[in-house]
């Protein structure tokens, strides 16, 4: 069968590339098409267009891009004519990817979306939309599945893809062979540095992250890189130039760490279920900011906070993002015995309550199955 997939940034890459690899067990033949990154393309899709071309965050930042994404949007367009695919599959992204639902619905092409869009967050109205445009939902959050009911549309929660990856990942992990590796002292405790995947977004955390290096002598900051970025540009913004940036190997940098420092993301849930101690930072542009302000509809920003429905990591977002807090709650972090303990008992709850694993291989078998039906609804 042939699939066009549309994943616009980092994580969709990481979750696509493993629904890639799981539909290919029941489908030798597949054939892969679309917008995503470098795992993608490891899988076998033929790469129209890489999502770090379609790196834009933010009202304002989109605003000023708005021609380029018009474009995007008209190429993908006629690519997915062109291929003629059984099924497209969306990945979050929704500013682009439920313009494209709304085309695939016209066109009369089969589509699934798999990671809601965080309607339940802000925009709400939206879910009217998806229940039009979309053949078929598959939701990663447990709540998602109960939201989603209160508009009478039935979706399938499907587990966490981010359990899979770690699964995948859990061989025997020497961290001495991984700091000498990468030229880090073993005996020094790391703290990590997450500034984010978006290069607006390294621009903002990065300077004020890094400032706090001075004051933790007896600890080495060392920043987590993302291929679709230049160390340069990591250089260009830090305040310690002589901090490392280590690149492609997050999760066993956060595996060898202390603590981090995570902007606010999958990158958050993904530090949690590594059981690394956390603190979860923002800080976007004004304008966008006062908007968001008024139109998200949850109590927190931070993906475990929002999966327990309570505080278990704390969040420093914009103004509060600032260097005298981060230092005090870094402090806290690393030399309160009691805040760790607590946070491990939290991060255990978390993990439990996303479903195990087997995401990946569960959304690929219902996928097959909606995929025989004429209709998904």
């Amino acid at each position: 069968m042939k699939y066009y997939f549309i994943a616009g940034e980092a994580s969709g890459d990481l979750h696509a590339s493993n629904l890639m690899k799981a539909l290919k067990k029941s489908d030798p033949e597949a054939v892969f098409r679309g917008f995503g990154g470098d795992l993608m393309v490891a899988q076998g899709l033929q790469l129209t267009k890489h999502y770090r071309e379609m790196d834009f965050m933010g009202f304002v930042k989109i605003a000023m891009n708005l021609r380029t994404v018009l474009k995007n949007i008209k190429l993908c367009k006629k690519d997915i004519l062109n291929f003629q695919p059984d099924v497209v599959i969306l990945l979050d992204y929704p500013g682009f990817n439920l313009r494209i639902a709304k085309f695939l619905k016209q066109q009369g092409i089969k589509n699934f979306y798999y990671i809601s869009p965080q309607v339940w967050a802000w925009q709400q109205s939206r879910v009217h939309q998806i229940k039009r445009d979309v053949d078929r939902m598959f939701v990663i959050l447990p709540f998602e599945k109960d939201f989603y009911k209160k508009f009478d549309y039935e979706v399938d929660f499907v587990g966490h893809p981010l359990l899979d990856a770690l699964q995948n990942e859990q061989q025997e992990f020497d961290r001495t062979h991984f700091c000498a590796q990468h030229h880090l002292q073993s005996s020094k405790p790391i703290v990590a540095l997450l500034p984010g995947s978006r290069r607006q977004e390294i621009k903002k955390m990065l300077p004020l992250m890094t400032s706090l290096q001075a004051d933790f002598p007896t600890h080495q900051f060392v920043i987590a890189g993302v291929s679709s970025v230049e160390t340069t540009f990591y250089k260009r913004y830090s305040a310690a130039p002589d901090i490392p940036v280590i690149q492609h190997v997050t999760r066993k940098l956060l595996r060898s760490s202390e603590a981090a420092l995570v902007t606010s993301g999958t990158a958050s849930l993904e530090t949690a279920l590594m059981k690394t101690p956390e603190i979860i930072c923002y800080k976007g542009d004004y304008i966008s900011y006062l908007i968001a302000k008024q139109l998200i509809k949850v109590k927190y920003i931070g993906l475990p906070n929002l999966i327990m429905d309570k505080p278990i990591v704390k969040e420093l977002i914009q103004n509060d993002f600032n260097r005298l807090n981060l230092k005090n709650e870094l402090t806290e972090l690393l030399l309160n015995p009691e805040k760790r303990l607590q946070l491990a008992t939290d991060y255990n709850a978390l993990e439990q309550k996303l479903g195990g694993g087997g995401a990946s291989e569960k959304t690929a078998a219902l996928m097959w199955k909606w995929i025989g039906t004429q209709m998904c609804y």
